[in-house]
């Protein structure tokens, strides 16, 4: 029987607070797996007076629930969204455009943290901040998982968006991940300029074209 899921919490943010540190950011990507898009990341300075209900892991939670989250966070919480665009994932692979959105979206917030709390099992490289990698962060910290739900959010709408342009591959649903329906439409209707040509579907399809 497998134990029940945890909900993320306050712990490792107020262990920080203990050693004197005055300003903690969350920060966490979303959009590594797609074949097409950015990858998005995104950095949340959380009030410890004004933490809303309901934050969780991104992935455990409806549009609906995590609109009404993100609606609460921007009434009192620092928020920075940023991206590493397509040709940036096909020039510096995907990991590293990874953490480049992070840095980014840290550079972006309108207070520098003290200290960044970084989902995964590294910190990027050139944060320049004193930091700590937290593994599955977004089940984890609060911190981590509203950042979680501030980059999907603005990735999704990004997708929603490339598909009114883009008809066909389901970007509306599949926010670019790599669903059945999607490798056919690949196949049917194309690569498209927001398509990662270093991902090994899209790199295939193409190579078939010239050959």
């Amino acid at each position: 029987m497998k134990p029940p899921r945890t909900l993320p919490d306050f712990h490792h943010e107020n262990a920080l607070f203990d050693q004197g540190v005055l300003r903690v950011a969350g920060v966490d990507e979303v959009g590594r797996g797609p074949l097409a898009g950015p990858v998005t990341a995104a950095a949340v300075i959380l009030d410890p007076d004004c933490i809303p209900e309901g934050i969780n892991d991104s992935k455990r939670l409806g549009r609906g629930r995590r609109e009404s989250v993100i609606a609460l966070l921007r009434q009192c919480a620092r928020i920075s969204v940023a991206h590493a665009t397509v040709a940036e994932i096909d020039e510096i692979n995907i990991l590293q455009a990874s953490h480049l959105a992070m840095r980014r979206a840290v550079q972006g917030l309108s207070e520098r943290p003290d200290h960044v709390l970084v989902d995964g099992n590294r910190v990027p490289v050139g944060l320049n901040l004193p930091a700590t990698p937290l593994v599955k962060g977004d089940a984890r910290s609060l911190s981590i998982a509203a950042a979680s739900i501030a980059a999907k959010i603005a990735r999704d709408e990004i997708m929603r968006d490339l598909a009114q342009q883009f008809p066909g591959y389901g970007w509306e649903t599949n926010a670019g991940y790599p669903t059945a329906a999607h490798r056919r439409a690949l196949q049917d209707l194309g690569v498209t300029p927001h398509h990662r040509r270093s991902f090994a579907p899209v790199r295939n399809i193409l190579c078939r074209g010239q050959n």
